[in-house]
């Protein structure tokens, strides 16, 4: 007698959708993810059938953001045509393992039209400062 694949024989868990997203771990005001490969219909605190890496989003004292990849992993489900969450695809973008996400571009635009805009305003309010500092001479 034969089990259907509900009973979880693994057939259906072996076609099934996967995708790789991140799963907040941490405290509160203090978030870490893990880099892992699920079933895509599962919420992030369903188990995981494996996990592929870790990140950080916190700068530690070097100001940097520490992230884990075991890209080999990566690449082999990746092969196996799991999805990829915009998120973890920014992540692996800027990591070099998969194309640059046009979100990433899009939040290096703006962060340099910003420091622009901060640098303009700075030399405006010391080209006035010099500008009072001279005519009350």
């Amino acid at each position: 007698m034969s089990l259907s694949p509900a009973s979880g024989i693994g057939r259906f868990y072996k076609h099934s959708a996967k995708i790789i997203r991140f799963v907040r771990l941490g405290c509160t005001n203090r978030p870490f993810y893990h880099i892992v490969v699920m079933e895509r219909r599962k919420n992030q605190h369903q188990p995981v059938i494996e996990q592929v890496g870790s990140y950080d989003p916190l700068p530690n004292d070097f100001n940097e953001r520490l992230v884990a990849l075991n890209t080999e992993r990566i690449r082999f489900w990746l092969g196996k045509g799991a999805h990829i969450s915009d998120p973890a695809a920014e992540l692996l973008g800027v990591a070099g393992l998969l194309p640059i996400h046009p979100r990433t571009y899009m939040t290096a635009w703006r962060n340099r039209r910003k420091l622009a805009e901060e640098q303009a305003e700075a030399a405006a309010a010391g080209q006035s400062e010099s500008v009072s500092a001279s005519a009350s001479a």
